[in-house]
């Protein structure tokens, strides 16, 4: 019973605090000294200080100046893996007040203001001594100081929250809030001095559990006059009062882990209750009290340490074509950006394949110009975008993979990434396209997942590069299995002139981002007849059309709205009136119309400078699961395309789809098939199953 009343007198004075440190005495040399954070300077009122020296491990402490006894004891300066990562997947965090959130005591300090300094301390003396009750001594205190609202008011004016903040405690609040974590002030003072400090900081009242005082009121005004005691029903007003307080914190949220920061002994209780925190963190930076600090599993003496021990991501772009590059940019805009949250590390690695490009290596430039001259001319990409020329160093770290490469080179990155990504690394695919093996199609994401063994979300949506490196309003959806990386994700790229959605239908909007390159085939062909609006809001409506049905057909749990998001029809347009397959499409057809006929591979390498081509390889693999399914009739405007694109039928044909689907190959079957035979194979792409057979080495080399 003694003791209790010891621990509950401690709260209730003013909490003794460090007095500045003397000269550091000669140490053992097992003891190494700790920095500590800003010191604050003790009032007269209180008692004698102790002196502490600390070490990493150990503090060895006098206990008073003029006795050469001293006691060492252990202190947890350093997170366990355990304790670093509850603190890192924190739900919410409930700090004390006094001496933990303030530097002082706000009842003693209420004390001293009306005038009744000493006598309030002689009642913290006998609290400490055991001869006073907790309940007794909260009660005589506000017997003696006898303040009215009034006083209340005028206390909190002379001394607004702004000024008794302990340093650093704003920025870790803040930078708690910015992550969605819930903030919760337990103090065994009183909420009339609490309720200002949780409005500076931006607590909701709801938040805050402590005392409260009752009042007199006048029968004529109808106001407050009189303090008469204070409320016995709140948890706080008793002992073992702030695990009490957790526990209906927990009842009224799904919280999985919270965590308890103060510096007194009620506080450490917290965890040693069922119902109560999942981790004590002590604080030292305005009293140290030895029990306390020899039973936290983590102490420290600096908010900082708790604000750099949060979890921050390494990001990591495998490719560095002209929309990794875009991607890049913004992922380095955000990861630089001064945000309260902090959720990332500054440095972006990107993947290059190294090659030359004017007598140098292409990642030295980018490293020294920050801007790839190359795939991305004329955008900074940031200066903390870091060209790295292995692909292994570039995702052996990252927390956050994204992968934006040509859809033909994905299954050879994976092979070499097997084994060599971080455990707990999500990824992300901005690449658009699909693998066909022998036992059906095969998603990029579905590829990352199987040979990484992460999970992996899809970005996707109406994203020409250069628009988005001009800054040009663009949208774009995260498609997604898991909730909490898409939220991660979409912080990376999320900027004012990029938005982004999340939906959950990773496969549907995937398929968007395949299927709409083969409809922007189509559509450069219409450009390149010269046909106008009518004709390619026809290919555009059939193409949609098609790409969802092919979508459901192959994966049935495809959501209907996934095509009219910006991943379905906003992409499809955007792509058939400015993406690169509708530029090399339409060159196509006009060689083809002018006599002059030149395969999709020469136009690539001058058109695209160096950027693949994405639809005709696309068509060539969508067209082999039709075959093999015998779909080419229900998909006449996919089958004509691909026809068209091999040199089976002319340009012309692709606004009579219906017709030019019925035509089979190889051979002539009928008269009327035969009207659309040209009277020679026109020229084609090289078979694109070739490209997949060249050596891994060839196949960067022309990224």
């Amino acid at each position: 019973m003694q003791l209790h009343a010891q621990r509950a007198a401690m709260e209730l004075r003013g909490r003794e605090r460090l007095a500045p440190r003397p000269a550091l005495l000669t140490q053992p040399a097992i003891f190494r000294h700790h920095r500590r954070g800003p010191s604050l300077a003790p009032t007269s009122r209180l008692a004698p200080a102790h002196v502490s020296l600390r070490g990493s491990n150990f503090v060895v402490r006098s206990t008073d100046n003029n006795h050469t006894e001293s006691k060492a004891y252990a202190v947890n300066t350093e997170p366990t893996d355990r304790v670093l990562s509850i603190w890192r997947r924190v739900d919410a965090v409930c700090f004390d007040v006094d001496c933990t959130i303030t530097v002082n005591d706000s009842l003693d300090l209420l004390a001293e203001f009306m005038g009744v300094k000493e006598p309030v301390e002689a009642l913290t003396h006998k609290a400490m001594e055991g001869s006073l009750s907790l309940e007794r001594a909260l009660e005589e205190r506000l017997n003696i100081i006898n303040c009215s609202p009034q006083d209340i008011k005028n206390f909190i004016s002379a001394h607004p929250p702004s000024s008794r903040l302990a340093p650093g405690i704003k920025e870790l609040i803040t930078s708690l809030q910015a992550r969605g974590v819930a903030i919760y002030l337990i103090s065994g003072g009183f909420r009339e001095l609490t309720l200002p400090i949780a409005c500076y900081l931006g607590i909701p009242k709801s938040n805050v559990f402590a005392n409260r005082m009752n009042w007199q009121w006048d029968d004529e005004t109808g106001e407050p006059t009189k303090l008469v005691g204070f409320d016995m029903s709140e948890p706080t007003a008793h002992n073992q009062g702030k695990p009490e307080a957790i526990a209906r914190i927990r009842q009224r949220n799904p919280y999985n882990t919270v965590v308890m920061i103060g510096d007194g002994i009620t506080d450490l209780e917290a965890v040693k209750i069922t119902g109560g925190a999942d981790l004590f963190i002590g604080y030292g930076g305005v009293v140290e009290r030895p029990a306390v600090a020899a039973e936290a599993e983590w102490y420290v003496y600096d908010y900082k340490t708790l604000v750099d021990a949060l979890a921050r991501y390494r990001a990591a772009i495998i490719g560095s074509g002209a929309w990794a590059c875009s991607a890049a940019r913004m992922m380095a805009q955000n990861t630089q950006a001064d945000d309260p949250a902090d959720d990332f590390m500054d440095e972006v690695k990107m993947w290059v394949y190294e090659e030359e490009y004017e007598g140098r290596k292409l990642t030295e430039i980018i490293n020294e110009t920050h801007e790839n001259p190359k795939y991305f001319p004329g955008f900074d990409l940031g200066p903390n975008v870091v060209a790295v020329p292995s692909i292994v160093d570039a995702a052996k770290d990252a927390d956050l993979i994204v992968f934006c490469a040509p859809h033909q080179f994905m299954h050879n990155i994976c092979k070499q990434l097997m084994g060599k990504v971080k455990p707990g690394a999500v990824a992300i695919s901005l690449t658009k396209g699909m693998r066909v093996r022998p036992e059906g199609p095969q998603l990029i994401s579905q590829m990352v997942r199987r040979y990484l063994g992460i999970d992996c979300s899809v970005l996707m949506g109406a994203n020409i590069a250069t628009d988005i490196g001009r800054e040009q309003m663009s949208e774009a959806v995260i498609g997604y299995d898991d909730l909490d990386a898409a939220k991660k994700f979409r912080k990376l790229f999320e900027r004012p002139y990029f938005r982004v959605g999340l939906l959950p239908d990773p496969v549907g909007a995937e398929m968007c981002g395949t299927l709409k390159n083969i409809v922007a085939i189509g559509a450069g062909m219409v450009d390149g007849l010269g046909l106008g609006p009518n004709s390619k809001a026809t290919i555009i409506r059939q193409g949609l059309i098609e790409m969802r049905s092919f979508s459901k057909a192959l994966y049935p749990s495809v959501r209907d709205d996934t095509f009219l998001e910006c991943c379905g029809v906003g992409d499809l347009v955007a792509t058939c009136y400015g993406g690169r397959n509708r530029l090399v499409a339409e060159a196509w057809t006009r060689a083809q119309l002018a006599g002059n006929p030149r395969s999709f591979e020469d136009l690539e390498a001058e058109l695209l400078k160096g950027q693949k081509l994405q639809g005709v390889l696309t068509s060539n693999e969508v067209q082999e699961i039709l075959k093999t399914r015998h779909w080419e009739h229900s998909y006449p405007l996919f089958t004509t395309i691909n026809r068209i694109i091999n040199g089976y039928l002319p340009p012309s044909i692709v606004v009579d789809y219906v017709a030019g689907s019925k035509f089979e190959v190889p051979g002539v079957e009928s008269e009327a098939e035969e009207a659309f035979v040209p009277k020679r194979r026109l020229p084609a792409a090289q078979p694109q199953q070739q490209q997949q057979q060249q050596p891994a080495a060839a196949l960067g080399a022309r990224r």
